[in-house]
Parts: C-alpha cells; sequence; structure tokens
C-alpha cells in the first residue's frame, strides 16, 4: 500500500483547510487508513480514522466538532476536512494504512498502522 498526502498549507486562525491522502496499491475492505499529526517537539498523535468499507470513524477529543474524516473508495481517496483551526493545530500530517483487520475501539493506536505518507505542513498562525 502507498500512500500520498497532499493539502497543507498556510492558514489563519479560525481558517479550513482539506487535507487529502491518495491510496494505491492493494487497499482492501479490511483495512484502515488513519491521519496523524507530529507538532514542533511533540510525538506524533492520532487526529482520526476510517474504515476503508462500511462506516466507522473515530477522532481525537481535541479535533471533535471540527474535523472531518471522510473517504471516496472509487477514487482510493480519504480526506481530512478541517474547520475552526487553531494555532495548536500547526503539524505535519501524515495518513497512514494498517496492515488489515484493525478493531474500531483501537483506530488510535499508532502500532496497527504500517504504512505511511510523505506527511503534509499545516502552518496556523496569524
Amino acid at each position: 500500500v502507498q500512500l500520498q498526502a497532499s493539502g497543507g498549507g498556510r492558514v489563519q486562525p479560525g481558517g479550513s483547510l482539506r487535507l487529502s491522502c491518495a491510496a494505491s496499491g492493494p487497499i482492501s475492505s479490511r483495512h484502515v487508513i488513519g491521519w496523524f499529526r507530529q507538532g514542533p517537539g511533540k510525538e506524533r498523535e492520532f487526529v482520526a480514522g476510517i474504515r476503508w468499507s462500511g462506516s466507522g470513524t473515530s477522532y481525537a477529543d481535541s479535533v471533535k466538532g471540527r474535523f472531518t474524516i471522510s473517504k471516496d473508495n472509487a477514487m482510493k481517496m480519504v480526506s481530512l476536512q478541517m474547520n475552526s483551526l487553531e494555532p495548536e493545530d500547526t503539524a505535519v500530517y501524515y495518513c497512514a494504512a494498517d496492515r488489515g483487520r484493525t478493531i474500531l475501539s483501537d483506530l488510535a493506536n499508532i502500532q496497527r498502522y504500517a504504512y505511511w505518507g510523505q506527511g503534509t505542513l499545516v502552518t496556523v498562525s496569524s
């Protein structure tokens, strides 16, 4: 599985950005896709995740109500709509895929993810 993240940029506080993750290779219904981020001097943390098939999403508490993860199976694309951005959202954002069969309650577990995209930088600043 190969992943390519895009859509990062600079935005003012309160603004919006939409990140995209293009997947290629043997992605299938048993996979999940997650978005993670790593801010300056911080560890990489879970942001949001989604099952490749069916419904089922998970969000970090810090982004609930502001970020929305969605997918387009036909296009093999997962998007992260980020609204009401705050300076604390500044980070490099990565999309990742698991090896398969991750249960919904374990979507935030970084150890489940084996395939990573290259990251896209989001800067929230006035």
